[in-house]
């Protein structure tokens, strides 16, 4: 053991999970403290340590994405959470899509069972003594929250997001649905909080390639819609009742997980050129292309529990079963989890952390996971897992380390850094957040996989000057 003292982690979600156990390895004593089992959230169904409360999707795997880049990253550090991703897998072609039972099941046995590794089951109402790692997550509680405000002496920025329902498998009607990927090989959005623009995934930076496999193993189902349906479905979404809440009119929604309905109200065709784009796909049983497509994207390995992808909602629930039945194949839809609207809470990084996100009075007293500002499953674990490495290091008496920018989680921590704190925002890994190569070519799949090679090569050379692994 490298230090006597208990290292206390708050937060029993990924980031902090991940915090835990990377201390534990490293010898310390680790009380990692969870509210749930005393105290709920308006979003967590179980008391086990890092559920999935939104998307069931890790994003892509492919290094030539910013995410799987990302993922790449972690890998070399020896991330738990990466492989319970990997024991949990779900067919979703390039993406890692997990079963999220399993997932969970697996990160929490392999925390509870390590022997340095005591978990308490209690709220933590105020900012623990040094050392220790708040990763509370976008549902801090209100004590919490207001204990940190008082420490950094700047208010805490908080906005809403939303998550889409899923329905069961038996219930869609497959003689209307179809299966298919987007050009038989793209990554379809994956909607759902707190794992970030899941309507940017397979737009864009988020894009990654996907095989037969997907197909194959039917990893999305199509529901399609002609005219018609389309502007049925928009009228009867836009009309819909919702809840409401002065806080939620002026909610600062995450562009990426905003409401479906609220991105209905930016125009008619912004569903049809957004989250339920037809392009890419055919409908075989036409040999044309919908006017508009909802997809549905498997939550589970048996490919009972179905997301109904870009479809976050705050309508409320009878107003869901109304609506969303008017979805070709899901008149007869069986909800299984109903969409929900829920506070997310993050920090001005930049006005108040240091570069290794810890209080600026006291070093040894880090954040990690949403609550610093970052957006998504892979993103908030990383910062768990680098928390622990640095609070490690501060506890041999070493200084804290980053990541040179180069790399995508060292871009991650300079944006948190460098971000214009006036007006901070949560942000995804994105390959705009990387250093431009000094000679950049013209072919964008190529300028990625520059991109990752220099990252990789960056962070094997930075964990081997460290002595990191």
């Amino acid at each position: 053991m490298t230090d006597a003292r208990a290292v206390h982690v708050v937060g029993g979600g990924l980031a902090g999970s991940e915090a835990a156990f990377q201390l534990a390895e490293r010898g310390h004593r680790v009380v990692l403290h969870e509210m749930r089992g005393v105290r709920g959230t308006p979003a967590h169904q179980t008391d086990r340590l890092a559920e999935l409360v939104c998307s069931n999707t890790f994003k892509s795997t492919e290094v030539t994405n910013a995410h799987g880049l990302l993922k790449a990253e972690m890998r070399l550090l020896g991330s738990l959470v990466l492989q319970g991703a990997d024991a949990a897998r779900v067919a979703a072609g390039s993406a890692l899509a997990v079963d999220r039972d399993a997932f969970s099941a697996y990160v929490h046995e392999r925390v509870l069972a390590h022997p340095l590794v005591t978990v308490t089951r209690e709220e933590v109402v105020g900012v623990p003594s040094a050392p220790a790692i708040i990763a509370t997550g976008p549902l801090t509680s209100d004590a919490l929250a207001e204990s940190v405000r008082a420490r950094l002496g700047v208010q805490s920025l908080a906005f809403y997001d939303a998550i889409a329902p899923i329905v069961s498998v038996e219930s869609v009607d497959q003689s209307v649905a179809f299966r298919a990927a987007r050009w038989n090989k793209e990554t379809m959005p994956t909607g759902g909080a707190g794992e970030g623009p899941g309507r940017g995934e397979g737009v864009g930076d988020g894009a990654g390639s996907e095989g037969d496999d997907a197909i194959r193993e039917g990893a999305y189902l199509n529901c399609p819609m002609d005219k018609a349906q389309y502007e049925a479905f928009l009228d009867a979404l836009t009309a819909a009742d919702q809840f409401t809440a002065h806080e939620f009119d002026q909610a600062p929604y995450f562009e990426g997980c905003m409401p479906v309905e609220e991105m209905a109200r930016r125009g008619r065709e912004s569903l049809r050129f957004g989250p339920m784009k037809p392009v890419g796909l055919r409908n075989p049983r036409t040999g044309k292309r919908p006017w508009a497509v909802i997809q549905l994207r498997r939550e589970d390995r048996a490919g009972r529990m179905w997301n109904i992808v870009g479809c976050q909602t705050r309508l409320r629930i009878p107003e869901q079963q109304r609506v969303f039945r008017l979805i070709p194949g899901l008149e007869g839809a069986e909800f299984l989890r109903f969409g929900s609207i829920h506070r997310n809470t993050y920090l001005n990084a930049p006005a108040a952390l240091t570069p290794h996100l810890s209080l600026r009075d006291d070093a040894m007293v880090m954040f990690a996971g949403q609550l610093t500002g970052v957006e998504g499953y892979t993103e908030s674990t990383a910062t768990g897992l680098l928390a622990a490495i640095n609070l490690a290091r501060l506890l041999a008496g070493r200084e804290p380390v980053v990541p040179p920018p180069v790399t995508m989680l060292g871009a991650l921590y300079r944006y948190l850094r460098e971000a214009d704190a006036e007006h901070f925002q949560p942000m995804n890994a994105n390959f705009g957040l990387l250093e431009e190569l000094p000679d950049p070519p013209r072919d964008k799949h190529r300028k990625r996989e520059l991109y990752a090679e220099r990252s990789l090569a960056a962070m094997a050379a930075w964990i081997g000057e460290h002595g990191l692994v």
